[in-house]
């Protein structure tokens, strides 16, 4: 379950209202879960908790799917996708590889999203996105020069701050969706400690030993 309360229809804000009536129909999103692409749409029901954010969030998806937009939508999917990876969030990653394939990208190229350095299926500038995406995502913001000069030799600079801007956006989802746990980021933590087979094992000191090994013997 998510880690905060979801809003039902009866609660919800009216400026939220539209959104469930397009996702949900006439059901009330908690007690009857699901959307059409098979996720819970729990996170629409979580950020409904406070209808500013709800309406913000909103805001930049139309903000991104904009014809305005000057930066090429292919090359926006790959930046959200690749940070969905990146950043570990199996509802953001999963959502756009579907994204991908509506743009006409190819399996082999969403198959190869998660090891896009040894792939040979982008071009040259589709790899350059997916090493700035990675900057941003893991390193920080730190970008190097090799790779910010191929993107200034492809693109305007009005697109490298959209594509820069969207993509940090989608960060900023797939981290959230891992915190609240939601949608397919609903999962328990992984890393925990494995119990020994009996009692003595549990305060062994396992290491101590290798690192002691045959000093009692001389």
């Amino acid at each position: 379950m998510p880690r905060l309360r979801q809003v039902p229809r009866a609660e919800a804000d009216p400026a939220v209202l539209p959104l469930y009536d397009l996702l949900f129909g006439d059901r009330c999103p908690v007690a009857e879960p699901g959307t059409e692409t098979g996720t819970p749409g729990n996170w629409w029901t979580v950020f409904a908790l406070v209808p500013e954010c709800f309406a913000h969030t909103v805001a930049g998806f139309q903000f991104y799917r904009s014809p305005n937009r000057k930066l090429s939508p292919r090359l926006r999917e790959l930046g959200q996708t690749r940070a969905g990876y990146s950043r570990g969030s199996q509802f953001v990653y999963s959502q756009h590889c579907k994204s991908m394939r509506a743009l006409d990208f190819s399996e082999a190229q969403i198959a190869a999203i998660p090891h896009w350095q040894s792939a040979d299926c982008f071009d040259q500038l589709e790899r350059a996105v997916l090493a700035y995406t990675d900057d941003l995502v893991l390193s920080g913001g730190r970008v190097a020069d090799g790779t910010f000069a191929v993107l200034k030799q492809h693109l305007s600079d009005e697109e490298i701050l959209e594509l820069t801007y969207i993509t940090c956006t989608y960060e900023m989802h797939a981290t959230m969706t891992r915190a609240l746990r939601l949608e397919y980021d609903d999962v328990e933590e992984r890393v925990k400690e494995i119990a020994a087979p009996d009692a003595a094992s549990q305060t062994a000191d396992f290491m101590g030993a290798v690192d002691n090994n045959g000093e009692d013997d001389r």
